[in-house]
């Protein structure tokens, strides 16, 4: 009796890990890598097989070696956006001192119409949709946020100046901090 139970436990398993390979072989090449054509200066995207998928031009840099769900380029006439694998611009990912926002706690700052949200480095879904007029990198699982701010310079920087900041937690929702 225990030969036959152990036999059909062993079936089972392996039954069970064959008909998972295709799916996991499948998530295993579903990435694309980035590729450079030095002489040109241009970027593209290229399958697990090597085959190009997005063709070197298209994009003046891409951000984004292995690109999963989403990739970071720089976009002619545009900026730097966010795109799917069809090339679909996601959302425009928030300049930072020459290039697209870096990653800080988990996610980085996206814009839209001239308002700021963050998404998701993992992923690139959007956490917080764009709403505010400033906004700060995450930190420690806060940010601070206003919708009543002025931008100034600092010598050659610029700097937001508000008196109605608030801090906000990973899901958007304003937080109140000790005086």
């Amino acid at each position: 009796m225990q030969k036959v139970s152990t036999s059909l436990w062993l079936v089972v398993l392996i039954t069970a890990l064959v008909s998972c390979k295709p799916a996991v072989e499948n998530d295993i090449d579903n990435y694309l890598l980035s590729f450079s054509d030095p002489q040109k200066n241009e970027c593209g995207y290229k399958n697990s097989k090597g085959n190009v998928v997005i063709p070197a031009g298209r994009y003046g840099m891409c951000f984004t070696d292995t690109f999963r769900t989403y990739a970071i380029v720089l976009k002619p006439s545009v900026g730097f956006v966010a795109i799917d694998k069809q090339e679909a611009v996601l959302y425009e990912v928030y300049p930072y001192d020459n290039g697209p926002d870096p990653v800080a706690d988990g996610l980085f700052r996206i814009q839209r119409e001239g308002k700021i949200g963050y998404a998701d480095a993992l992923t690139g879904s959007v956490v917080i949709e764009p709403q505010y007029t400033c906004a700060y990198p995450f930190e420690n699982g806060l940010a601070k946020v206003s919708n009543e701010c002025t931008t100034q310079a600092d010598g050659e920087h610029t700097i937001w100046v508000s008196e109605h900041w608030m801090t906000i937690d990973k899901a958007g929702l304003k937080v109140d901090m000790p005086k």
